[in-house]
């Protein structure tokens, strides 16, 4: 039986190839066919999320409470020092600076990111800006909220702080953040499906101990990681409680 290995649609494109040496990798490791399923955007892979079409992720904080809770999926581990952080850009030659220029009806540029969206949200709170009063302008990748900016489709866009630095110069400097968040407690995570649990214990050592052979050190340089850090069900639920916080209350 082959199964299928998904990555959350906010990893960069240039991380493509590593992406699929790593499921070679993998396959390798767990012995089984493992199938690297590419999914265009947030509400494609969550279909096939419902859909039970996903038996391993790499998966954003927000949709770890989705996979953990309603799926059954189980934590397995943590890429270490990339906390997920949000932030606030608007455009380079635009006229606002900080966040209380902003009227409380300023048009947004977001993804279907939601952890991003939300700690993107609470760093308005200083314009009074809420859901109910912002316009939205929804937008597939990070890439085109920086294009809906440069643009002046968009007041300002909400994006990944790792994915706003790893922007070209050309693009970058076309922007000016305002404000980002310092969270440090939220992160992306390897889950396994229930239908996989049998391999936990074989996947969570093989993975903490890739960076130890010089194939796993070149392939995690490839995806940008350091190296894996075990992670429990304990933590994972902290951390679905945590973005449950976060979340703006209706």
């Amino acid at each position: 039986m082959t199964y299928n290995l998904a990555v959350s649609p906010d990893f960069k494109p240039d991380l493509l190839s590593g992406w699929f040496i790593f499921n070679t990798w993998l396959q390798h490791q767990l012995d089984t066919g493992i199938h690297f399923e590419i999914h265009q955007g947030f509400d494609e892979q969550l279909e096939a999320i419902d859909a039970d079409k996903v038996d391993i992720i790499y998966a954003n904080p927000y949709d770890i409470s989705r996979l953990v809770r309603d799926k059954g999926f189980i934590p397995v581990a943590k890429p270490h020092a990339k906390p997920d952080e949000a932030i606030v850009v608007t455009a380079a030659e635009g006229g606002i600076n900080v966040i209380p220029d902003l009227d409380v009806s300023a048009t947004i540029a977001k993804t279907h990111a939601r952890d991003v969206d939300n700690i993107g949200m609470i760093l308005l709170e200083p314009a009074d800006i809420t859901p109910q009063s912002a316009q939205t302008l929804e937008c597939d990748t990070y890439i085109c909220v920086a294009k809906a900016l440069i643009n002046g489709k968009a007041d300002v866009g909400f994006m990944l702080t790792e994915a706003f630095n790893e922007l070209s110069p050309l693009v970058a400097k076309q922007l000016k953040p305002l404000v980002s968040s310092q969270i440090q407690l939220i992160h992306h995570a390897i889950l396994l499906g229930p239908q996989l649990a049998e391999h936990h214990d074989a996947l969570a050592a093989f993975l903490t101990d890739m960076h130890n052979t010089e194939k796993g050190k070149k392939i995690l340089d490839d995806l940008g990681i350091s190296h894996w850090e075990p992670m429990d069900k304990e933590e994972a639920e902290f951390m679905i409680d945590l973005m449950d916080t976060l979340a703006p209350k209706e």
